[in-house]
């Protein structure tokens, strides 16, 4: 099998699990994405796709953790969250990846919880902090989309025209 094709295939496989892992916190999404573009490029010996739009994507990748953590951070604060709470809810996320889908959705929530009634034992406070740990979380989930579909977009603009 030719050099190339393999090249273009493994460039696929790596943007769609990259796109996927955007959304599925267990892959590295937006490394996955970048190497499955810079392969595509490659691939074409970087006849159409040059290094100054892989760079911009690259930046573009970077700024997928950046918003997460934000989003995360502005949905728990919007809702009242203790330093506590957002702690809580990076915690639960962590240990919801090794749960599974229920784990990812709910690990958040309940370490917010858990993190704001360490502080004051307020339930009605605590519930309020989950749901903006989580509401954060599904933002932050939508940016990095947004993000990495653009990066796609990109690449596929300059690669067409």
């Amino acid at each position: 099998m030719d050099i190339t094709v393999v090249m273009w295939l493994g460039a696929v496989v790596l943007t769609l699990l990259g796109v996927a892992g955007l959304a599925l916190p267990a892959l590295p999404g937006a490394p996955l994405l970048f190497i499955g573009l810079l392969l595509a490029a490659w691939a074409e010996n970087f006849a159409f796709v040059g290094w100054k739009t892989l760079t911009i994507i690259g930046i573009m990748a970077v700024f997928t953790y950046v918003v997460e953590f934000a989003a995360s951070a502005y949905g728990a604060r919007r809702f009242g969250a203790s330093g506590r709470a957002m702690l809580g809810a990076t915690l639960g996320g962590a240990v919801g990846i090794f749960l599974g889908m229920p784990g990812i959705l709910l690990g958040p929530f309940v370490g917010a919880v858990i993190g704001e009634l360490s502080l004051r034992p307020s339930l009605p406070g605590a519930g309020r902090a989950g749901l903006g740990a989580s509401l954060g979380m599904a933002l932050g989930v939508a940016a990095k989309l947004a993000l990495g579909i653009g990066m796609v977009g990109m690449f596929l603009l300059v690669r067409l025209f």
